[in-house]
């Protein structure tokens, strides 16, 4: 095999060794070097790797998923999948800095993960035409702004999210709780397959991966990792919406709600979440623009910016204020995936510049020097 596909069949397998999930695999490629070094690193070196003991030092030595990882390797090259392993340059960047997100993910479509602006809608299976009303208003005033929608391929709110992104030209992004040989449920078929053409199909699982329960909930963890803000359309009190309004309310995205009816049991998770300030209610894609930044394409001055004087600045503050004197504008999240700094520093040296003058708050967690 050649090298690239070497390295392909090695991240293949890390994901398959039993015991190892995305958190383990990170810190046995931290300390091994690479992924095709942890397969060569010796069994009694292995053991010493915090948290990897025993039993997962020899599933690693004995090597017994090269076989199916092979059969993988095949399938992605057969059907031109993207894999995007967490070490490479084009694995999403919003994704990249979350702790608990995959280490591997495969990727069939036309779309950039990392473009500057994608949304997530989310909701009930059971949607009620009030809830698929919203949703198909919200999508149509989405075209032409750039802007991306994500969802999960389920019935209901999913789905129709879908349907009226590629009615309307608008980019749409399913994750899916399987592999990319099938699609779940089955019916929703000919729109994925359209949605390939005008964004895309992203998951975490390998083929031959069925669509068990437990996956869907892993997988809402991808649909608010990829996104810069998620929208909860109709929820009831428990489901997968709300689980990923608040996995998005962790890593730190915005998270919107549709109120509805007192007494509607498939709006009671969105009012719950305005009423105890987990999510912002919004009426239209107009506040979502409004909040996001999102209202004007800014025309960025090619005039140097000139720092205040007389500011001392730590290494961290410096770092950043080169980062987005660079770039212009940024998220918080590309903020640290360009300063390769820890959130909680970024965050708090960002407070501090903004105290001084040296650079501003945009709505939707946006940056930019003044």
């Amino acid at each position: 095999m050649q090298k690239r596909d070497t390295n392909l069949l090695y991240q293949v397998a890390l994901t398959m060794i039993p015991g190892v999930g995305p958190i383990l695999a990170r810190n046995l490629v931290s300390y091994c070097g690479s992924v095709e070094a942890v397969f060569k690193e010796r069994q009694n070196r292995l053991v010493k790797i915090p948290d990897i003991g025993p039993v997962t030092a020899t599933a690693i030595a004995k090597h017994k998923v090269f076989e199916r990882a092979e059969e993988e390797c095949v399938f992605i090259e057969k059907y031109h999948i993207e894999s995007m392993f967490f070490t490479g340059d084009n694995f999403p960047r919003r994704l990249a800095g979350c702790t608990d997100a995959p280490v591997m993910i495969y990727y069939k479509g036309n779309y950039d993960l990392n473009n500057s602006r994608i949304i997530a809608i989310v909701g009930t299976r059971n949607a009620t035409d009030y809830g698929k009303e919203i949703t198909e208003q919200l999508v149509k005033d989405f075209a032409g702004k750039n802007i991306c929608v994500v969802s999960g391929l389920a019935y209901g709110i999913d789905i129709c999210a879908h349907k009226t992104a590629v009615k309307n030209n608008v980019p749409t992004i399913g994750v899916l709780g399987h592999g990319l040989d099938r699609i779940y449920p089955q019916v929703h078929k000919p729109t994925a397959e359209k949605m390939i053409g005008q964004g895309g199909l992203l998951t975490e699982y390998m083929s031959q991966t069925n669509p068990d329960k437990e996956n869907f909930p892993a997988r809402n963890r991808i649909i608010a990792g990829i996104s810069d803000g998620v929208i909860v359309v109709e929820a009831a009190k428990k489901g997968g919406a709300l689980i990923t309004a608040h996995i998005a309310d962790s890593y730190n995205r915005d998270v919107f709600a549709v109120p509805g009816k007192l007494n509607d049991p498939y709006s009671e998770g969105c009012n719950r979440l305005i009423k105890t300030n987990k999510a912002v209610l919004i009426e239209s894609a107009a506040d979502i623009k409004y909040i996001m930044g999102w209202d004007n394409q800014k025309v960025s001055s090619k005039a140097p910016i000139q720092k205040k004087l007389f500011i001392d600045l730590n290494a961290e503050e410096k770092i950043l204020t080169d980062v987005l004197g660079e770039k212009g504008a940024m998220h918080i999240d590309a903020i640290c995936q360009r300063s390769e700094l820890p959130m909680s520093k970024v965050a708090m040296s960002l407070l501090n510049l903004e105290f001084n003058g040296i650079l501003k708050s945009l709505p939707g967690k946006m940056y930019e020097l003044t």
